[in-house]
């Protein structure tokens, strides 16, 4: 029922254990150290600098940096817009930060305008954050999922009308 627990058994004594040989003069032997490399962890953002335009729709599940010209709409995780950024089309992100320039529609969970921001669109959001100095023309939504909004879902088919029932005389 009980297994004795090997946690206070000696180890092998000293001269027991096996010493590393010295290499042989003129032989060299490769290295066979493996040194791991850190644990991977959350990938960095993707950056889109500031010399770069690109026209065309972006879709990730990371995180973007637009420090650049966006002409296009854009979805991902974590979207920041740079100061010299400006992007023209809808943004979809769960966090999104302003500090640029945003001709489009906004939808995210977290929406910050910082106090560079100039958004020239709707706001769709859950929670929402305004700098003083802030340039925002358009309207502010709040909803509990703003990002279910433009999801494609399966047709809804409209339930079949009964069958109208037989007089019986």
């Amino acid at each position: 029922m009980f297994s004795k627990s090997r946690i206070n058994e000696p180890g092998p004594k000293q001269a027991e254990v096996e010493k590393p040989k010295a290499p042989e003069a003129g032989v060299t032997k490769p290295s066979t150290d493996f040194t791991p490399a850190a644990p991977k962890g959350k990938a960095t953002a993707s950056v889109l600098s500031s010399d770069l335009t690109v026209v065309g729709n972006l879709r990730t599940t990371g995180d973007i940096q637009v420090e650049g010209t966006v002409e296009g709409d854009i979805r991902a995780h974590l979207l920041t817009v740079g100061e010299s950024a400006t992007i023209r089309g809808e943004i979809v992100a769960d966090d999104i930060v302003v500090n640029g320039r945003v001709i489009g529609r906004v939808r995210g969970l977290k929406v910050r305008l910082t106090s560079t921001a100039r958004v020239e669109g709707d706001i769709i959001h859950k929670t929402i954050a305004i700098e003083s100095g802030a340039h925002f023309e358009g309207s502010v939504q709040r909803q509990d999922d703003p990002l279910a909004q433009g999801r494609v879902s399966a047709p809804v088919m409209p339930a079949p009308a009964p069958a109208p029932k037989a007089e019986t005389p």
